[in-house]
């Protein structure tokens, strides 16, 4: 159920501690790996979770958990350095907090990124995926409980989640950079295990080109309050059910690490272009 007093609590605890005159109308949320990101803004500011009223904390090791607002490229931008997931036992209305937050303060367009097990065979692991659209295999649904009308509508048109502009904008940047960008649909499971060799195949045959295992609510409740989606995962590992390879979580981190940097360079490079678009 979304708890529309606890989010707008936390809206005002954030702006409170944000620089006077501090306006994003971009958000960020970074996922596992991703700090080179947001180490590349300036003049940031830290808000960490724990200082916020009712906010989840994030406990995946590889998640700040905090709030950075900054210069990216020029512009502020309001990034969340890590999240909550289903599998960390929090529920829908927690995993989105974040992204209602944003958009309380004013957020217009919101770029989600990911670490991802790539599906598709032509897509290997360290390089990057523009998300075109998603399939949610979590159970669950961000807007389950009453409808906050201030938010939204009670049934939201969901057929283009992910804003095309945006995504062309991130694609004409990629070839400018020469940066290889993959196109593909994502899948949401719950987690936290990985996927089985039948999963990996049944996934593959209902369209999936990647699967992870946060994103696809964050997509939802942002679309419900009106802002544009744009998605990039970072593909940390394949997983090819005839050869499966054993991961862990060490890897995806290192992985998408590495995957980072070049998911730095592009959305640094394209932020003026989609702030247009």
């Amino acid at each position: 159920m979304q708890n529309q007093e606890k989010v707008q609590n936390c809206a005002v605890a954030v702006k409170s501690l944000l620089p006077g005159g501090f306006s994003p109308k971009i958000g960020l949320v970074l996922g596992t790996g991703m700090g080179a990101l947001a180490e590349s803004m300036t003049e940031a500011n830290m808000i960490p979770y724990n200082r916020l009223p009712d906010f989840p904390p994030s406990t995946v090791a590889s998640h700040a958990g905090r709030f950075r607002a900054g210069l990216l490229a020029g512009l502020p931008v309001l990034a969340q350095e890590g999240r909550c997931h289903l599998y960390e036992g929090r529920r829908p209305e927690e995993v989105v907090m974040g992204v209602r937050i944003m958009a309380l303060l004013g957020v217009e367009i919101l770029i989600l990124t990911n670490a991802a097990g790539s599906l598709n065979p032509r897509f290997p692991a360290g390089g990057l995926m523009l998300i075109e659209d998603q399939i949610n295999f979590s159970g669950h649904s961000a807007l389950t409980g009453p409808n906050v009308e201030a938010w939204g509508p009670r049934f939201p048109d969901v057929s283009s989640l992910y804003d095309s502009a945006l995504g062309a904008c991130l694609e004409r940047t990629a070839l400018a950079l020469g940066l290889r960008l993959e196109k593909g649909v994502y899948l949401c499971t719950h987690g936290p295990q990985f996927e089985t060799r039948a999963e990996t195949r049944a996934f593959r045959l209902l369209g999936a080109d990647a699967v992870g295992m946060s994103t696809a609510l964050e997509a939802l409740a942002a679309n419900h309050m009106g802002l544009r989606v744009v998605g990039i995962s970072c593909l940390s590992n394949q997983n090819l059910p005839d050869c499966m390879a054993a991961t862990s979580m060490d890897e995806v981190i290192a992985v998408a690490g590495r995957a980072a940097q070049n998911l730095s360079r592009l959305i640094t490079s394209a932020l003026p272009d989609l702030s247009k678009a």
